[in-house]
């Protein structure tokens, strides 16, 4: 491939070392190729070898295909979307994305330029706005074209194989059906050729290319004796299965040469001011840890370092070891002070018995034998505080020949019983609670750990998006089973107004149910659904089985799989 000018078109070939390291970067930092949707036949083989061995090898390199092609739709998907999102925003999004996300010297251009026209034009970020709409939503019309184009292959590929299988089933030659299906999907993959506009300038606005140069791709064709031919031998079935495979190699290197133009800039490019932000501290930092480290003569940094020892040692010793040892004295405190409290306990039943004692013989000297023994404590009481309340019409007479002195001694008596039992019920709640002042000590040192413990877990579940755990990831594959629902239904008006791109429709069901298997396969099978979850997902890849049927399987799967079901919010 050789840049021209003045109109001129490119035909791409596949040479060895075309493309660098960067030109691929376009798909590096995703998730590897995993085992997804599989493709399946309508109907089951026979188990005779010789008649379904041209049917397998087939199904195997078309299986193989079509991952290549959902990883490049994916890939191509996530890059269009970014344009997409960034066209649906305001001008100030799109001048700060010129000037700010895309690299130190488009910083320099785009300044220069607002510069440059704000003493020209009345509005200085008019060209700049003009520039950043042209050039996102030229990528935008590429990539959604190119998305199409792969989606049609796909949704092809798919319904030949399924048809294959119906012939096969139906009593027709697995020979004769192999040929046809390779020769239709060889023939598919016309729509994929033909001629890629290549944007104006490259994505970090450093060298301008054609305004009209374009990128052509063109498959190999078969011959024309296997083109004229219905039934092909085995080796000719080999040579076009290693043909078709020739051109999905083709278009691997043309995806990569042309994404280069029109992928989404690298996160280091769009975040570069935070980078240089960070190298700029990280620099000062390094500075001023260097004026006051050893290699310049100071012992500031020692002695900091000492200080900074002594304190997480400090609290250390005060947050984590003391509360950690006091909760466990406590604990064993606990059982050992178990014979105290039966001490305690027994004197404050010597003190109740005496108080009886006290009571029952001062009603019987007051009010007779009988009346003290079928009377109850209280009864004694009442008894006694009523022959006080007596003996307090004449306090001097009867506090020296009455009974007012003995009477004020059982009082005292039963206050003292009253402070016993307060101050044994006291020390009971303190004890009970020494282990919760302990744990309460030691709450610093447990949100301590905890946010460690957190921070370092962070870095292990990032990333893992609809395949994790929790409301996010359960919200993600509902908005995945969304996608399903919605492709499905639009096959089938694309099909009820007789579109010609129905092919692209199923082939963005099928790009829907892949998502949706690599999502739910993990999380399905740790919880034991996986099993009867995979059928229902081939179910609604099958390109035969009516609508109805399909939406009827997608409601039940939201409905029943623990994994689809929304989680309850927490109140």
């Amino acid at each position: 491939m050789g840049e021209t000018a003045g109109g001129e078109r490119m035909e791409f070939e596949v040479k060895g070392g075309l493309l660098t390291k960067a030109q691929r970067y376009w798909k590096m930092g995703s998730v590897s190729s995993r085992q997804g949707l599989p493709l399946l036949l309508a109907s089951p083989l026979s188990p005779d070898e010789d008649e379904t061995g041209p049917v397998e090898r087939v199904v195997e390199v078309m299986s193989v295909t079509v991952n290549q092609l959902l990883e490049h739709l994916h890939h191509v998907t996530k890059h269009s979307d970014f344009w997409q999102r960034l066209s649906e925003g305001g001008e100030s999004d799109k001048m700060s994305f010129m000037i700010l996300e895309r690299g130190p010297w488009a910083f320099y251009q785009g300044v220069k330029r607002f510069i440059r026209a704000s003493f020209v034009e009345a509005s200085p970020g008019q060209e700049l706005a003009t520039a950043a709409s042209s050039r996102i939503s030229e990528r935008v019309a590429v990539l959604a074209d190119l998305r199409e184009r792969l989606a049609t292959i796909i949704g092809q590929v798919h319904i030949e194989v399924d048809k294959m299988g119906e012939k096969v089933s139906n009593g027709q030659k697995s020979r004769l059906a192999a040929s046809e299906c390779t020769a239709a999907v060889l023939k598919a993959l016309s729509v994929l050729e033909g001629g890629y506009q290549l944007p104006q300038k490259d994505h970090h606005n450093q060298s301008d290319l054609s305004a009209a140069m374009t990128l052509v791709l063109d498959f190999d064709e078969l011959s024309d004796i296997l083109a004229r031919r219905m039934e092909w031998t085995d080796n000719e079935l080999d040579d076009a299965l290693q043909l078709f495979s020739d051109n999905m190699w083709k278009l691997q290197n043309f995806l990569d040469t042309v994404m280069w133009h029109y992928r989404r800039p690298r996160k280091l490019v769009r975040n570069w001011l935070y980078y240089t932000g960070g190298g700029i501290g990280l620099g000062i930092l390094s500075g001023w840890v260097y004026r006051h480290s050893q290699l310049s003569g100071s012992n500031d940094l020692n002695q900091w370092t000492k200080d900074g020892v002594d304190a997480a040692t400090g609290f250390f010793e005060e947050h984590v070891k003391e509360p950690l040892l006091s909760i466990r004295d406590d604990l064993f405190d606990t059982f050992h002070k178990r014979h105290r409290e039966g001490r305690e306990l027994g004197d404050v039943k010597l003190t109740a018995e005496s108080l009886h004692r006290m009571l029952k013989e001062f009603v019987a000297q007051t009010k007779g034998n009988e009346t003290a023994k079928d009377s109850s404590e209280q009864q004694l009481m009442e008894l006694m505080m009523h022959r006080y309340e007596t003996e307090l019409t004449h306090p001097v007479k009867n506090l020296l020949g009455g009974e007012l002195a003995r009477a004020l001694l059982i009082q005292v008596q039963k206050l003292k019983l009253d402070i016993e039992t307060a101050m044994l019920d006291l020390n009971q709640i303190l004890r009970a609670n020494e282990i919760n002042f302990a744990v309460l000590a030691a709450m610093p040192a447990f949100f301590g750990v905890f946010l460690i413990g957190w921070l370092l877990k962070r870095p292990f579940t990032k990333g893992k998006g609809a395949e994790g755990r929790g409301r996010k990831a359960q919200l993600r594959r509902r908005m995945l089973m969304v996608d399903v629902e919605n492709a499905v239904m639009t096959c089938q008006m694309c099909v009820d107004e007789g579109q010609e791109d129905a092919f692209a429709h199923f082939g963005t069901l099928i790009y829907s149910l892949d998502r949706l298997y690599k999502a739910v396969r993990n999380p399905a099978t740790k919880s034991g659904e996986w099993s009867s979850l995979e059928k229902d997902i081939v179910e609604l890849a099958k390109p035969r089985l009516s609508t109805y049927y399909k939406l009827a399987i997608a409601a039940r799967m939201e409905r029943v799989y623990e994994i689809l079901v929304p989680m309850p919010k927490l109140r």
